[in-house]
């Protein structure tokens, strides 16, 4: 048998590798790289929101494929008439709405259907006495208009209608909640109720014949 010195041994043997061991996670450079990838990706992210949020899907709820209000209304029909209780109205704005005469009689059921819309639309802001006391109108800075003020109750129908279709300076728009048959409603109801600081509704005369 050949023995050989044990320097010989050890300059023979395989190196042992000096790499530290990674558990099978992979090596420590590439995790330690993409943590600072994620970390500067959350950075910006939050530094810039605009950004952030420009994503395709931030758009998903507007941009569909449902027609939109008005976007390609079709013409009528020739020979077409409008359904009965309602009537079209074209007006530009609320200082042409104030020449428009109001075509719905101040009857109780008038009235009464009125005091429904107003429950629902007016109430929050307007409150329940037309004071503009509602639990939204007392949050505002401009508070809402007191329909029971002179003020108010001298203008003409057609203007509370061209409030009620176009808004005010905090007022939202309702003219495409409300038909404009609903909104003359209202406007009989506003007159009414509130004409005679919230007594008793006062009937048009065409309400008793």
């Amino acid at each position: 048998m050949t023995c050989h010195p044990a320097s010989t041994i050890e300059a023979t043997a395989p190196a042992r590798s000096r790499l530290p061991a990674t558990h099978g996670e992979g090596r420590p450079e590439g995790g330690r790289r993409a943590k600072c990838l994620l970390a500067a990706a959350a950075l910006a992210a939050a530094c810039l929101p605009g950004a952030a949020s420009a994503w395709p899907w931030s758009r998903d709820m507007a941009e569909y494929i449902a027609i939109k209000p008005q976007a390609h209304p079709l013409p009528f029909p020739k020979r077409s008439v409008p359904v009965p209780e309602t009537a079209t109205v074209h007006v530009a704005d609320k200082e042409a709405a104030a020449k428009l005469m109001n075509p719905i009689p101040a009857t109780a059921d008038s009235i009464g259907t009125g005091k429904q819309l107003f429950a629902i639309y007016c109430t929050p802001c307007h409150g329940v006495s037309g004071t503009g006391d509602g639990l939204v109108g007392e949050k505002l800075v401009l508070r809402p208009f007191d329909l029971t003020s002179p003020s108010v109750q001298q203008i003409p129908d057609g203007l509370i209608f061209g409030y009620i279709t176009f808004g005010g300076a905090v007022m939202p728009i309702y003219g495409n909640d409300l038909s404009p048959t609903e909104r003359w409603h209202v406007v009989n109801y506003v007159r009414n109720a509130f004409g005679n600081k919230g007594g008793q509704p006062e009937l048009a005369k065409s309400a008793s014949k």
